[in-house]
């Protein structure tokens, strides 16, 4: 079950059996103790033309593995009550065991020579020590909630320095969508960890599990990696970055990939919670959803990939931006199904779900912190991958543009940006038409509606439209002039 920091197992089993059975039950049912090397001696189908007597031999009754329910031992804490008139065995007792390194226990039951079958009230208490953060933890979960509680302050420190630089991006209109993606991944990263906390710490003091809210929790976290994930395909497609939507395939292909993406990640809650079997210790991984999981998350990064080599090749000046975001996460991408095949080939059992809760939340955190990192403002003319603000989409939609110094139409709508720096000139301000609002991802289109209402008005006459060019170190913290 447990250990405590000294590499001991302290396993504190507090027996209460209150039973009502008659003289064929007294002298054969019994409580046995497994070890977690005894088990798969006795438990699966590998085992299963085994007899009751020769899964009772595996055990060592000098190592108190046996716990005979009978006043015949009276160590055993069996003794005669009446119940309605009944007699009644009512037993209760405790155990102490240490080993060398950490192991589970498997309790089970029998009574092979009787006739009619088992019968058994229990109540079974098992602890670890007497600390809150060890008690009714298995040496599994030991630090788990210590460290998810340091990383829920981490986050919110991302989250509140995150807040600062979006309110400072609205405030120059490049507040854009896949910039609010991140938030609201963040958002859901924090509420997982917070919720996760509460279900720990209420699980510390009762040692009692709501499943309820711990799924509850791992909803948000899964919710925050959809969100995070699509929106790294968006970016690698230049979405916000060197254009102003996808294309109708382009969205049709995002949405099955993420349609099918929700899919996996229910059917890996409900074969978690539906059929793995409680007898034997599982990975998380170790299921059909898992292993579609981790394929998914590599087609992804494939993807991924697939969007960065062609964005470079048309827009080579955003190589500073993108070169580190590729690197970054491509680890990201990679992380989780690496990490799941060393898990589960190298890590002890023991040892599994902490290590990997630990690994899982450093992911998470590092991702978000690098996103903030390379999209800081304070990166402008650099690699700060914003540089159309979303108040000039709609008007760029059907824009003429200059192609050495002649107006067309060329590529003038908002499937790509203009590729010069980061200031985009006066032509990009051209009030003709409306913004296509047929494309699932568009961004706002504000300042077209603008234009048409005053037509006459030049956008140099509002200082919050000016390109970032032409603008001073001093005019603005944000612009760092090449």
């Amino acid at each position: 079950m447990s250990t405590n920091k000294e590499k001991y197992a302290n396993l504190f089993i507090f027996l209460s059996f209150p039973q009502t059975y008659d003289m064929g039950y007294e002298a054969h049912q019994r409580v046995l103790l497994y070890f977690d090397d005894q088990w798969p001696n006795v438990y699966g189908k590998k085992t299963s033309s085994k007899s009751c007597p020769e899964k009772e031999s595996v055990l060592k009754p000098e190592n108190n593995q046996v716990i005979n329910l009978t006043t015949r031992y009276a160590w055993s804490g069996c003794r005669i009550e009446k119940d309605n008139g009944v007699d009644i065995y009512n037993c209760s007792g405790s155990r102490s065991f240490k080993s060398a390194r950490e192991r589970w226990w498997f309790i089970a039951v029998s009574n092979c020579n009787s006739k009619y079958g088992l019968f058994l009230e229990y109540d079974i208490t098992m602890t670890n020590g007497n600390g809150l953060f060890s008690k009714h933890f298995s040496a599994d979960e030991f630090y788990i909630l210590e460290t998810n509680m340091g990383f829920l302050i981490a986050h919110w420190m991302i989250l509140l320095l995150s807040t600062y630089v979006a309110l400072r991006l609205k405030a120059r209109q490049l507040f854009h969508t896949t910039y609010k993606m991140y938030m609201v991944s963040l958002v859901c990263e924090v509420l997982f960890l917070f919720i996760t906390c509460i279900y720990l710490g209420k699980y510390a003091n009762d040692g009692l599990e709501n499943r309820g809210i711990k799924t509850f929790g791992r909803i948000f976290e899964s919710l925050s990696t959809l969100l995070f994930l699509l929106m790294l395909i968006l970016m690698g497609k230049g979405y916000t970055i060197t254009r102003g939507r996808i294309s109708q395939w382009g969205t049709i292909k995002i949405a099955v990939f993420m349609t099918i993406y929700v899919f996996v990640y229910v059917g890996l809650f409900i074969y978690q919670t539906q059929v793995f079997d409680p007898g034997l210790v599982l990975y998380l991984y170790e299921s059909p959803a898992g292993y579609g999981l981790i394929g998914l998350r590599l087609v992804g990064w494939i993807w991924f990939c697939y969007a960065i080599f062609f964005t470079l090749k048309h827009y080579p000046e955003k190589s500073r931006f993108y070169y580190p975001f590729f690197i970054f996460y491509t680890l990201w991408f990679l992380a989780m199904p690496v990490f799941a095949l060393i898990a589960y080939y190298a890590i002890d059992k023991w040892a599994r779900e902490k290590v990997v809760n630990g690994v899982e939340v450093s992911i998470a955190f590092l991702a978000h912190i690098s996103f903030l990192i390379l999209t800081r403002p304070s990166a402008a003319n650099s690699n700060f991958p914003y540089h159309v603000r979303t108040t000039q989409i709609g008007v760029m939609h059907n824009a003429p543009h200059e192609a050495g110094g002649i107006p067309t139409t060329a590529g003038a709508d908002t499937d790509s940006f203009p590729t010069h720096s980061y200031a985009p000139s006066a032509a990009d301000y051209a009030p003709t038409g409306g913004p296509n609002f047929s494309e699932l991802f568009t961004v706002s289109n504000d300042y077209s509606n603008n234009l048409k209402t005053n037509p006459n008005q030049p956008p140099e006459s509002k200082n919050e439209y000016q390109p970032q060019n032409v603008k001073s170190p001093v005019d603005d913290p944000f612009v760092t002039q090449k």
